[in-house]
């Protein structure tokens, strides 16, 4: 077919010859522009020319997309695409090969384009957001006290009530330098300097990990928390000492026994007079309690577990909490249904007793230390307790049977109870033991 100045109607009426795969309608004003119409219906422009004796043949657009003439309905024209693409063939320059190569730097481009976002949205990362991904990094690692002391000390509440850290999550990582880490420290350490002294170890912690992880590597100042910082902001740590003494007992016990929740008032109480980790004690289910045998399994830190009597008072006090769930001292409005640490309500009733600075640990070193007025052995003791051997012959020849663990631990707390003023329960009869009371 010869060539004819294309127009609109010449275009919307030609079609692919019958036969043919595809046909050709060649533009008479500019030399190479063409319209394509294939067998399936569907039409084109291409531009057609020679390059170096050989002939190239490049598909422009649509012919829905593309007008003939640039005009006034802003689609490209035909016409000048055409031209242009001649005018660079003319100059030596392959149309294919350098549409290839403005492809390939717009997406250089591009890429380039959004590494400099991503760089400014990790240098723009916050404490909080790293924290996040640095517990989920090591919390296959961690013991769930361990991990409950990341997210508590990070937590900010709407009650005002905010763990140590909390401070420095809504900062920009890049932000924490050793000053801004001594300002946070020292503010901390005027108010609760034990969670601050905490809070900086796993700050410190932290911080070596961003300094080891190619993400935050070089965005973390590794440095922030030297610890000459926490010498110069934390005060210096003494060992505690609190315990409760024997004429404290009377009115601890009162006080305690008149918290209007059974679960805390038996907790405490339990605490105190078995000489447990609060968390081993938190952490009690019913089939650790054997009523029957009178014993209580308890999961500790230093074997695993421990088996210890349960002494008549103890077992009176459990017997009288709710089951609801699994854990011994339950509560429905723990996400976990257990107690975690009824520390505000200690404190309340030591207020009230006139006992001041008496903390959970402190049960735990009152009922050591008043097992002494009852002339027990201290092998007897540190095995109730949990405590590490301390000796050849602790560590290798004394092994306790529980029976006789039992006859020490109910004179322990058959001691304590009288000198509170409390009756201590008879033991069950089928035990074959003597009943213990005290006036």
């Amino acid at each position: 077919m010869g060539k004819v100045e294309l127009t609109v109607d010449r275009v919307a009426k030609f079609s692919c010859e019958a036969g043919k795969s595809q046909s050709f309608l060649w533009d008479s004003k500019v030399a190479g522009l063409a319209v394509r119409a294939t067998a399936s219906g569907t039409k084109a422009y291409i531009f057609q020319s020679k390059l170096a004796g050989a002939t190239i043949r490049i598909t422009l657009g649509d012919v829905r997309t593309w007008a003939i003439e640039s005009g006034r309905t802003g689609r490209k024209g035909a016409r000048e695409e055409a031209r242009r693409l001649q005018t660079m063939i003319d100059q030596g320059v392959d149309p294919r090969q350098a549409k290839a190569e403005a492809m390939a730097a717009d997406a250089a481009r591009v890429l380039a384009r959004e590494a400099e976002q991503a760089e400014a949205t990790r240098r723009d990362m916050t404490v909080g957001e790293v924290w996040s991904a640095y517990i989920d990094a090591r919390r296959y690692k961690w013991s769930d006290r361990h991990l409950a002391d990341h997210h508590n000390l990070a937590y900010f509440g709407d009650d005002k009530v905010h763990g140590a850290l909390a401070a420095l999550m809504p900062l920009k990582l890049a932000e924490i330098d050793s000053e801004q880490v001594k300002a946070w420290l020292r503010s901390e350490a005027a108010v609760r300097p034990t969670q601050a002294a905490l809070a900086f170890r796993l700050l410190r912690a932290f911080l070596n990990w961003c300094a080891d992880t190619p993400k935050f590597r070089d965005i973390a100042a590794d440095a922030a928390c030297q610890a000459r910082i926490a010498k110069d902001a934390l005060p210096k740590r003494v060992a505690k000492a609190d315990c409760l003494q024997r004429e404290q007992l009377p009115a601890w016990f009162a006080a305690v026994r008149q918290i209007p929740n059974s679960v805390i008032c038996a907790y405490l109480q339990v605490l105190m007079l078995i000489g447990s980790r609060r968390e081993e004690l938190a952490g009690l289910k019913w089939e650790d309690v054997d009523f029957r045998w009178r014993s209580i399994t308890i999961h500790d830190k230093v074997e695993g577990e421990r088996t210890i009597p349960l002494t008549p008072y103890v077992a009176s006090l459990l017997a009288c909490l709710p089951r609801r769930n699994e854990w011994v001292f339950s509560s429905p409005a723990a996400s976990s249904g257990r107690l975690s640490a009824p520390c505000v309500q200690h404190h309340r009733a030591c207020t009230i007793a006139g006992i001041e600075d008496m903390t959970l640990h402190g049960l735990r070193r009152s009922f050591a230390t008043l097992s002494e007025w009852t002339e027990v052995p201290t092998g007897v003791v540190a095995q109730i307790m949990g405590h590490k051997p301390s000796a050849t012959a602790e560590r290798h020849y004394k092994v306790r049977p529980l029976d006789l663990l039992r006859m020490w631990h109910t004179k322990i707390e058959a001691w304590i109870l009288s000198e509170a003023g409390i009756l201590q329960p008879a033991e069950d009869a089928r035990s074959g033991l003597r009943a213990i009371t005290t006036a």
